[in-house]
């Protein structure tokens, strides 16, 4: 299935040597909204556009890459976003033959709004990880756009990202049955969020176990469980949460430097649990 990417008449090309190598800038104006997955409400949708702000000419960029069949994710994303705004919606599936397509770059960098569709954020990564990809993603975010993602595509905003797998080899998602450090893979993601990690699907499919794992390994970082239906709208460093479901923050307020108990077992003290729901607002520390 083909999709019309935006006129050439858009595109304003520019050298992609100006850009910088993935650093949100201290006076970056974009906006980040990270959904835990499920089902999108067309409320939701209607916070996300009144949050991006798009002008008549300006255009959606959706980048399916995570999923399995990207036509059909950037299908049911389509269908979402046209229940709620009139813009120009475009289908980037960039392949690795497609990370250094100059168009298409350009029609990234220029975005108003980015949408990072669900699946498996490895698939995802695999491709973006270290290219011209990954840098127009943080021109746009750098440049104002809102860079919206939804279960896989809420996992990897994070730096340190939860990859779904054990670190025993289990990709079942059935394990997690104990808090052991290390048990949970964590690789390189986009990095849009530097200093948290993020997990979704939270509530719903019960997580504690591999974010308390994740925690132990990164003490210093909050540890922030999404649930479905919910999302957490980041500006700077105050975060606020919309959405029918809540959301989980894990933070040790004092590194814990003695970990580890017998066996590998983790054990931390005084380990603070934050529930918030629609319109709290928390700040990233």
């Amino acid at each position: 299935m083909m999709y019309k990417i935006l006129p050439l008449a858009l595109l304003l090309l520019v050298s992609l040597n100006t850009l910088g190598q993935f650093e949100i800038k201290t006076s970056s104006r974009g906006t980040l909204f990270i959904i835990g997955g499920g089902s999108r409400s067309t409320g939701m949708m209607q916070q996300l556009i009144d949050v991006s702000k798009p002008s008549p000419k300006d255009y959606i960029v959706i980048l399916p890459m995570s999923g399995e069949e990207p036509d059909t994710s950037f299908y049911y994303i389509q269908q979402d976003l046209q229940m709620v705004c009139r813009n120009t919606i475009a289908n980037l599936n960039f392949t690795k033959d497609k990370v250094n397509d100059v168009v298409w770059l350009d029609s990234l960098k220029r975005a108003k709004l980015v949408f990072i569709t669900g699946g498996d954020q490895n698939r995802f990564m695999n491709i973006v990880l270290h290219t011209p990809v990954q840098e127009a993603i943080f021109f746009a975010y750098n440049n104002g756009a809102t860079i919206a993602g939804t279960s896989a595509g809420a996992a990897l905003m994070s730096k340190q990202m939860i990859t779904g797998n054990e670190n025993n080899g289990d990709t079942t998602g059935a394990g997690f049955k104990r808090i052991r450090l290390n048990m949970v893979e964590l690789k390189e993601g986009l990095g849009l969020i530097d200093k948290a990690i993020i997990d979704q699907h939270f509530i719903a499919r019960s997580r504690y176990n591999r974010l308390l794992s994740v925690l132990a390994q990164y003490p210093s970082y909050p540890c922030i469980g999404i649930d479905e239906g919910t999302a957490i709208i980041v500006k700077g460093k105050r975060i606020k949460v919309v959405g029918i479901s809540q959301v989980i923050r894990f933070l040790l307020p004092v590194q814990n430097k003695n970990a580890l108990a017998k066996g590998n077992l983790v054990k931390l003290k005084n380990v603070r649990l934050d529930i918030f729901t629609e319109g709290e607002t928390f700040m990233l520390q």
